[in-house]
């Protein structure tokens, strides 16, 4: 019979992995639900066409490349609600075992401090309520290329599979592969082939959405006034200096916990960053020389890119930049920038941790301390358990779609979806509002509305395509001129009636409760928009 003590390393190896789970399962409950989570930015259908302008949008600036090719590869082997699950686990899974393992510590409860820290911040909670999912493989995927990094860092070449892999998994965004990028060229930057190998591995990990830039028609130039719209801002009294401290300040209060808004939110950042404080020194001496110091300033980099709009001229200089320079459009959002902040944050909060128990002589009461920590993150945010308070519930797609995707399948051609405008709020949805989901569930070129409306800001697109049937809807025009072979008019709540008028030429072929179809019998080829 085994002996108790022979169970403790075996123990200790499963307490990082079980930890992962546990906070995985607490966030991603209501997925047990049948359904697709549809939450703004993230739209996952039954399955995905795969068209070449996923790889090469011709119209728009490729911010989705490669993610939705990708996706559309995926769901030839698993249906889009599986895929979905996946990644959602995956995202929270790495998180907390990247974050738990990069810790330089060998007490198991340091380890854990950081892996509950890392994946219960605000700035998962928010992302993932915007549904930039993309992104948050990029923040699950940041503390396992550090750690590989800091290993090439000193010679270790059986650490590049790892950076290059979990690289790969961070650059299916454009912001995340660039934040990648920046962080490895930073802890590795050496004059050794190693280091300039794993650089420029890097680098063509960002091909296809640089090559897709290269290609596009669209103007790679913004419209400055994302700039306003997409700027961090205040969550509580702290302001908006405290929410980036807390690693929160998303642009879109839609997507904030109402935990952010409590008046001692601020209070917990601020004993978290006290911890922080205490952890530096512990983390400048066990890591190798330097690279605490290097990766404190990617840190700061992109903190300070998540600020610039509190600078006097801050604004004004980005307003200048996105007008003015090609792809800058990028920076606009710039508290996406606070994912390397977040990593530093939640690794020293849990060295400071360990060294304030330390100081104290009864390891009871130690033991209190860490585990005062180890709750602290989910104490501070008890909201983002049960699917953010049952925020993220799936929901099944009615059947409507599925027949409009059997209709427009058997005769292809350009679809127009309207209302016209990028998202929309479906009542089947649990009143969520979602990205239009049919140009990524129908295998046809759907013309949507690429403007952006935050409040009473728009920030205009790119697709000419768009502005010219948006004039067209303004104007009353019978859509049948446009040129377009099918017509979709969805079910949204609060949206317009769309005029009888604008139908006239069309053949309903599809009468829906959710879901109207119609077809174009004035077709023509369209030339120019």
């Amino acid at each position: 019979m085994p002996r108790t003590g022979s169970r403790r390393p075996t123990l200790r190896r499963l307490a990082l992995p079980a930890t992962a789970v546990v906070l995985t399962l607490l966030v991603l409950a209501p997925l047990v639900a049948p359904g697709y989570l549809l939450a703004y930015d993230m739209v996952f259908v039954p399955r995905q066409p795969l068209r070449a302008d996923l790889l090469v949008p011709s119209a728009t600036l490729p911010r989705a490349v490669p993610l939705d090719a990708l996706v559309s590869l995926a769901t030839t082997v698993l249906p889009g609600w599986l895929l979905q699950r996946v990644v959602l686990a995956a995202i929270l899974l790495l998180a907390a075992i990247g974050a738990g393992r990069l810790v330089p510590a060998d007490r198991l409860g340091t380890r854990l401090v950081a892996a509950v820290a890392y994946a219960w911040t605000p700035y998962l909670a928010e992302r993932l309520l915007l549904g930039q999912w993309g992104l948050l493989l990029a923040y699950a995927a940041l503390p396992w290329i550090v750690a590989a990094a800091i290993r090439l860092g000193t010679g270790d070449r059986r650490a590049l599979p790892a950076l290059l892999g979990f690289g790969a998994l961070a650059a299916v965004t454009p912001t995340g592969g660039l934040l990648a990028l920046l962080t490895v060229a930073v802890l590795v930057a050496r004059r050794t082939v190693l280091a300039a190998g794993a650089i420029a591995g890097m680098a063509l990990l960002n091909t296809p959405w640089l090559l897709a830039a290269a290609l596009t028609d669209a103007d790679a130039r913004s419209d400055p006034a994302g700039v306003a719209a997409f700027a961090a801002r205040a969550e509580n009294w702290s302001g908006t200096l405290g929410a980036l401290l807390g690693t929160g300040g998303i642009w879109n209060a839609q997507t904030t916990l109402p935990s952010r808004e409590s008046v001692l939110a601020p209070l917990g950042t601020l004993l978290l960053l006290v911890l922080a404080v205490a952890g530096a020194r512990a983390l400048r001496t066990r890591w190798p020389a330097g690279a605490a110091v290097r990766l404190a300033a990617v840190a700061a980099a992109g903190f300070l890119l998540a600020a610039v709009v509190l600078l006097p001229g801050g604004r004004a200089l980005l307003e200048w930049l996105v007008a003015g320079v090609p792809g800058a459009g990028l920076l606009r959002d710039g508290q996406k920038f606070v994912l390397p902040y977040a990593l530093v944050l939640c690794v020293l909060m849990a060295l400071g941790a360990e060294r304030a128990a330390a100081r104290l002589p009864d390891r009871a009461a130690a033991r209190v301390v860490l585990a005062g920590a180890l709750l602290l993150p989910v104490a501070l945010q008890p909201d983002l358990a049960f699917g953010a308070a049952n925020r993220l519930r799936p929901a099944p797609y009615p059947a409507d779609f599925a027949a409009v995707t059997r209709l427009v399948g058997a005769s292809p051609g350009e679809v127009l979806s309207l209302p016209f405008s990028a998202y929309h709020t479906y009542s089947w949805n649990h009143g969520r509002t979602v990205l239009d989901p049919l140009p990524r569930l129908l295998d046809a070129d759907v013309l949507t509305d690429d403007r952006l409306i935050v409040g009473n800001i728009v920030v205009s697109g790119e697709d000419r395509r768009a502005c010219a049937v948006r004039q067209a809807v303004a104007a009353g025009t019978p859509l049948a001129t446009l040129g377009v072979r099918w017509i979709v008019v969805q079910r949204v709540v609060g949206a317009a009636e769309i005029p009888a008028g604008a139908l006239s030429g069309l053949r309903m072929v599809h009468d829906g409760r959710d879901l109207d179809l119609y077809e174009n019998t004035l077709r023509r080829e369209v030339t120019t928009w």
